[in-house]
């Protein structure tokens, strides 16, 4: 190689390894510096900040600017009942989070809990007597992005960006990309969390007696435990903890006055959908990020080796690679713990969330429920429908496209599947090919 192709490689390299160092590559849990941070985020490959907004708070407030919708303010909750009704997330997805791990953390406690709402692509979060209505929405290049609106009566009321919240939610507990948490924590009387006792970040692969720490919980469970609705101390000891007073709780009167709230419920059964939710955003949004650069870096390896434009480098195939397998695994189950059964919430969730589901000729449906021992009835997100999975990279989608194919109709012999049973792989593959639009041609084929 000349002189110059050696330099070349040594600017590339110092480009790759330092400006553009990806956080995804860190062992799970690590942290970030901020500095790091920027850099990807400002880089050209992500442009988190400088990206056109294309996400659905964006949208809506670009409505408000064109004065077609209007934001109405009660004394009762302020903007919050307005922005649910303008964004379309049901009052019946509420859930209460009492323990201090929020931007509002002082307001919050065991006698005032944080309600948190969503739909497929928003979230949103409302203290009693807050400051603000905290939203985050799933854009689907971006992943998590955040807004506050504050609770003032005025002519013109905004959801403005607000960057601070990456400080939590881009770590480690969010797969290193900006995403969203559901914690479990083992909350004091006034709602800190006890260091000492530890905390995880709950999805469809924890057991129901590591959930809801901090939560209260509506519903019931048979004989399964979980840590809501309960309070701890520091000295409490993991293994001889009595979890049967927070258990099976139809109601919240003796535990907290929910005067001013929209719902009485925390309702089970949507904590449950929350959970799987925001962990699978989080998985297509690092599918997303890990694609972006590598396929960034390997075009420049190619300009410093004076390589074919369109080459793709081993390394950067299986870096692709192995994010959609992570991603894939996600996406259809493979890992969700079974509960013993029956689940039921105590609001209208179960029966609203599954009416939305896009059903095929025998009235299948991804949002139909189980409840009985997994949380639905058929093993593949509904989240594949969402703006989040079509928007993924094409190198990443199409080979997304093709595993799943190969899983669903039995040609996988991938250990990570073996639980997924036939007939519900194939169940699963006649839905898509009933209700997924743009499906590779080859999904029409059995083999």
């Amino acid at each position: 190689m000349n002189c110059i192709g050696i330099k070349k490689l040594v600017i590339i390299c110092v480009f790759v390894m330092g400006t553009i160092s990806l956080a995804l590559r860190f062992p799970e849990g690590a942290k970030t510096s901020a500095r790091s941070q920027d850099q990807l985020y400002d880089s050209p490959v992500i442009g988190y900040d400088s990206a056109g907004k294309n996400d659905p708070v964006a949208r809506l407030q670009e409505r408000l600017d064109r004065g077609e919708v209007k934001l109405e303010y009660n004394d009762v909750d302020g903007y919050l009942s307005s922005v649910l009704k303008l964004l379309n997330v049901p009052v019946s997805s509420q859930g209460l989070v009492f323990s201090k791990t929020s931007f509002q953390l002082f307001r919050i406690s065991p006698k005032n809990p944080r309600a948190i709402y969503f739909n497929d692509d928003v979230y949103v979060g409302w203290v009693r007597g807050g400051d603000f209505v905290e939203l985050s929405t799933a854009d689907p290049n971006l992943g998590g992005v955040f807004y506050m609106l504050e609770q003032n009566k005025i002519a013109k009321p905004r959801f403005v960006r607000n960057n601070e919240c990456l400080q939590c939610h881009s770590s480690g507990t969010t797969r290193n990309v900006p995403g969203h948490i559901v914690r479990s924590v083992f909350p004091d009387e006034r709602g800190y969390p006890i260091a000492q006792l530890g905390s995880r970040v709950i999805g469809h692969t924890n057991p129901l007696k590591e959930r809801w720490g901090g939560w209260f919980v509506t519903g019931t469970h048979g004989s399964e435990q979980h840590l809501g609705n309960q309070l701890f101390n520091e000295r409490d000891h993991l293994d001889k903890l009595d979890l049967s007073a927070g258990a099976n709780l139809k109601s919240l009167d003796k535990k907290v006055n929910l005067v001013g709230y929209l719902s009485p419920h925390s309702d089970i059964v949507a904590l449950m959908v929350l959970e799987h939710q925001t962990q699978m955003h989080n998985w297509l949004t690092r599918l997303g990020y890990e694609t972006k650069l590598a396929l960034h870096q390997n075009d420049a390896m190619n300009e410093a080796l004076q390589r074919p434009k369109d080459e793709v480098s081993e390394s950067t195939k299986r870096r692709i690679n192995n994010a959609v397998d992570e991603t894939l695994k996600y996406l259809l189950f493979a890992e969700e713990l079974k509960f013993n059964g029956p689940i039921a919430g105590t609001a209208n969730f179960t029966a609203e969330f599954a009416a939305q589901g896009l059903k095929d000729k025998q009235g299948r449906s991804l949002r139909d429920f189980d409840l009985q021992q997994r949380l639905f009835r058929y093993p593949c997100s509904y989240l594949i429908y969402s703006d989040a999975f079509d928007a993924l990279p094409k190198p990443a989608l199409d080979l997304l496209y093709r595993k799943l194919w190969l899983v669903l109709t039995g040609q996988s012999q991938e250990k990570a599947f073996a639980g997924i049973s036939l007939a519900d792989r194939r169940a699963v593959l006649e839905i898509l090919r009933s209700t997924k639009k743009n499906l590779p041609a080859y999904f029409s084929q059995d083999k």
